[in-house]
Formats: structure tokens, C-alpha cells, sequence
């Protein structure tokens, strides 16, 4: 079983920066992709960014060049610096981690509200 604790979310005015992280309970070796999510109010939960243990990454085309994906020192950790935010990026912010058997979880989410 692996959990995931996400911190990070808040209140930010339009163009301001947020950095959200993940820690994974399991030991890095047993986790081979982490991403982030999103979900805002009556949309589909949306992939934001991913990264595998490789330092792979992957971007939605609406955050690129504006947000950032990486591990941190202990491979269980992730991040996402999320910088020039605009109001559209406002939503619920999921952390995924997913394990070679192709199981995944999920974190409770973070709340991200960016402001005009």
C-alpha cells in the first residue's frame, strides 16, 4: 500500500507562483511513475505533468514552459513548481504514483486558487 501526502496548495494572484510536493510512503524502488493531476469544477480530472525514475517527463500543452516536474533527492518525493498562473489553473491538484504492476494511487488532493 502506498500513500501519498501532497502540500503546497493555496490562494495566489494571477501571474504569482506556487510549488506543491508529494511524498510517497513506499520506498522509491517500488514506484516508477509520479504525476500530477488537476481537476477543476465540473471538468474531468486532467493530467498535468509526469515524471518517471528515469527523470522522464511529460507536460499538458496548457502548462508548458510555465510549470516544472521533478524528483527530489529521495525518489519518492515530487514536485511542481507552477509558475505564471492564470486563473484557468485553478483546481483541485492530485498526486499519482504508480508501481510496475501497473497498480496506482492517489493523494487527497491540494486546493490551487489563482485569482485575476
Amino acid at each position: 500500500q502506498v500513500q501519498l501526502v501532497e502540500s503546497g496548495g493555496g490562494l495566489v494572484q494571477a501571474g504569482g507562483s506556487l510549488r506543491l510536493s508529494c511524498t510517497a510512503s513506499a520506498s522509491a524502488h517500488s514506484i516508477i511513475t509520479m504525476a500530477w493531476y488537476r481537476q477543476a469544477p465540473g471538468k474531468k480530472r486532467e493530467l498535468v505533468a509526469s515524471i518517471t525514475t528515469g527523470s522522464s517527463t511529460n507536460y499538458a500543452d496548457s502548462v508548458k514552459g510555465r510549470f516544472t516536474i521533478s524528483n527530489g533527492n529521495a525518489k519518492n518525493t515530487v514536485y511542481l513548481q507552477m509558475n505564471s498562473l492564470k486563473p484557468e489553473d485553478t483546481a483541485v491538484y492530485y498526486c499519482y504514483a504508480r508501481l510496475p504492476n501497473w497498480t496506482t494511487y492517489w493523494g487527497q488532493g491540494t486546493q490551487v486558487t489563482v485569482s485575476s
